[in-house]
């Protein structure tokens, strides 16, 4: 299914204190990190995902797959599409990067998805009723707006 037939499930955002290319690399270490352990690897195996490990040339590049994503879209310092599907769900994961000023960046995850059937009903309630993946997508910005402030400071 494609991104923007998926209903919207939410968007979070924060802003960071550096420029795009800066947090555009934040993004990619911080991709790459999250979804190349063996708990997510495992993850796409139990749930069916269309990926299941990590492939290709990183996770900013299009074609590239992470466990349980493929880089749809890769737009440097600007936008990062991520899809998958497994058995209970399709979905996409949208970054964005807009400036927010002199040396800030305004970084946005967009969760779109559907979840069909009852089971997918389920899976939907297990994730998203219980918070679960607002407080992985909240890390995951948090993770890279440190990755960003780190790397321009020179730590």
């Amino acid at each position: 299914m494609e991104n923007a037939a998926l209903p919207r499930v939410d968007e979070l955002a924060t802003v960071v204190p550096a420029e795009r290319a800066e947090v555009w690399r934040a993004l990619g270490e911080v991709l790459g990190r999250a979804f190349a352990g063996r708990g997510w690897g495992r993850y796409a195996r139990l749930v069916g995902a269309d990926e299941r490990s990590a492939s290709g040339p990183g996770p900013l590049a299009a074609g590239a797959t992470l466990a349980g994503f493929r880089v749809a879209e890769a737009v440097p310092g600007r936008r990062l599409v991520l899809v998958g599907g497994h058995r209970f769900a399709s979905y996409s994961l949208v970054f964005r990067l807009d400036e927010a000023g002199p040396g800030r960046t305004r970084l946005s995850a967009e969760t779109r998805a559907v979840f069909p059937g009852r089971v997918g009903a389920l899976y939907r309630a297990l994730v998203i009723g219980t918070g679960g993946h607002r407080v992985l997508v909240l890390r995951m910005l948090a993770g890279v707006r440190r990755r960003a402030r780190d790397g321009r400071s020179g730590g």
